[in-house]
């Protein structure tokens, strides 16, 4: 480390001792996050998606990023394994947007075919796998490689209460800073580096990781309820509840609906029937587990 290096280490801790100031460090990529101690590990990946678009049906891939890494027992992330990142030509040139965006060019994937052999091969061991959009990219995922129908998945962006444990909100970018740190994303493996730091880092007042967090919320069942033909002039209410809207264009109920734990959903449908149809009503409800959760197939 050079003299000027050492200077600025020392200015950094300095600032970081005052409350006026918050200091942020530059994310620098390493493999190892806690010692094994030859205890059992489990294999997990993180996985990242770019696409020509938002629509799960038509768009396309044309980025698959891959980060497997192994756990402890008590859901400590031990190290990162393996990494894996390709491009993917479309069938279309790729959207001006996509592009501003994403950084990637119709010259970059030009010629570039994702093997999948390689991508089950890649996969195989793997019993869970992490995305911090996981709502889009396992849609993406399994259409492309079917074997992500059979992992348990895992969202990082909402399947943790990153508000209620003090950070901003549940974009990468804050909560990289949550965690004192900051980098200069230009692929989607700069962002799987960057998500792998923050779930091994310890949640605020907690003394546990965000990954171990995650997975504890991710273990849970959980049940989707549908408020089919709710009136439309109470769609504030549900939305205010936390319900979200399904347009019906991917073969799901034209309706809006809520996720909620199994304890939940006795008092969620006596809701219903209170406030919004005012009658007794058996709406439609749906069991999700890690294994369907996220996916077309619920």
């Amino acid at each position: 480390m050079s003299l000027e290096n050492i200077n600025l280490a020392k200015m950094a801790e300095i600032l970081a001792q005052s409350s006026d100031y918050r200091v942020l460090r530059k994310l620098i990529p390493r493999d190892e996050f806690a010692i094994c101690n030859g205890q059992a590990t489990r294999t997990g990946i993180l996985l990242d998606v770019e696409t020509t678009g938002l629509n799960t049906a038509r768009d396309e891939i044309i980025e698959l990023a891959m980060v497997k890494f192994t756990y402890l027992p008590d859901d400590r992330i031990a190290a990162i394994t393996e990494v894996f990142s390709a491009f993917n030509e479309p069938s279309i040139p790729i959207p001006e947007e996509i592009t501003e965006l994403t950084g990637i060019t119709d010259e970059m994937v030009s010629g570039h075919r994702i093997d999948p052999d390689v991508v089950a091969s890649f996969v195989s061991d793997a019993v869970l796998v992490i995305a911090h959009n996981a709502n889009l990219d396992r849609k993406f995922a399994e259409r492309y490689w079917p074997q992500f129908e059979r992992k348990p998945w895992a969202c990082s962006a909402t399947e943790v209460e990153w508000r209620k444990h003090g950070f901003h909100g549940s974009r990468l970018g804050y909560l990289l800073a949550g965690v004192g740190l900051f980098h200069q994303a230009h692929r989607a493996i700069d962002d799987c580096r960057a998500l792998i730091e923050i779930l091994s880092s310890d949640v605020p007042k907690l003394n546990r990781s965000a990954f171990a967090l995650l997975l504890e919320r991710a273990r849970r069942k959980t049940i989707r309820i549908w408020a089919e033909q709710s009136p439309f002039e109470l769609k504030d209410t549900l939305k205010k509840r936390g319900y979200r809207w399904s347009d019906g264009c991917d073969g799901r109920p034209r309706s809006w609906h809520i996720d909620v734990d199994e304890a939940s959903q006795t008092a969620e449908i006596e809701f219903l029937r209170k406030t919004i149809y005012l009658r007794d009503v058996d709406p439609r409800i749906q069991m999700m587990s890690a294994m369907n959760r996220f996916s077309n197939r619920v």
